[in-house]
């Protein structure tokens, strides 16, 4: 592969998961636009990954379609062995002639699965359920942030004998 910026597009469907053994997808479909940069002491790839998948909501144990889109890169740099060096980045044996990709796509596409699969219907009782709890710590704040001069004066009302001995000593050391 002669150095430079090389462009591949590939399209897959649930036939790519099957070669998982224990893929956590089992449908789905999928357009990968790799951008790979080849200079003399590393690869570069740039991964744009969109497409839908098939799930199970955690919920109602519904089937749904989930739209996804992943951009990621991977570098991977020329050495004497292989070894992952980072997320990000691996070291490749420089006589390495090719390069499966596959793996890296399917480790992209479950990191873009959420946590907590749920059906759209459910969707917009989490985000109203996010906002109550967002209104709950805004107005804790709003009924904690009292005047400095009064948090002051409570706060010294409460202050434990043995700390203002201590006060105390440093008070006199000014």
């Amino acid at each position: 592969m002669a150095l430079g910026e090389h462009r591949y597009e590939f399209n897959s469907r649930s036939d790519f998961f099957t070669a998982f053994p224990n893929s956590l997808v089992q449908k789905g479909e999928f357009k990968v636009l790799l951008n790979l940069e080849k200079s003399e002491t590393l690869l570069k790839l740039d991964f744009h990954i969109q497409g839908k998948l098939e799930l199970e909501c955690d919920r109602s144990l519904e089937l749904f379609d989930f739209p996804f889109e992943v951009e990621k890169t991977l570098i991977l740099k020329f050495g004497d062995y292989n070894e992952p060096l980072s997320d990000e980045m691996e070291m490749i044996h420089r006589d390495t002639q090719t390069i499966n990709v596959a793996q890296y796509v399917y480790e992209f596409i479950g990191l873009a699965i959420p946590m907590k699969k749920l059906h759209p219907r459910f969707q917009q009782e989490v985000l109203e359920d996010l906002e109550d709890e967002e209104e709950d710590d805004n107005s804790t704040f709003i009924y904690s942030s009292e005047s400095s001069d009064s948090t002051e004066q409570t706060d010294e009302e409460n202050i434990d004998p043995r700390w203002q001995k201590l006060k105390n000593l440093k008070n006199k050391g000014e």
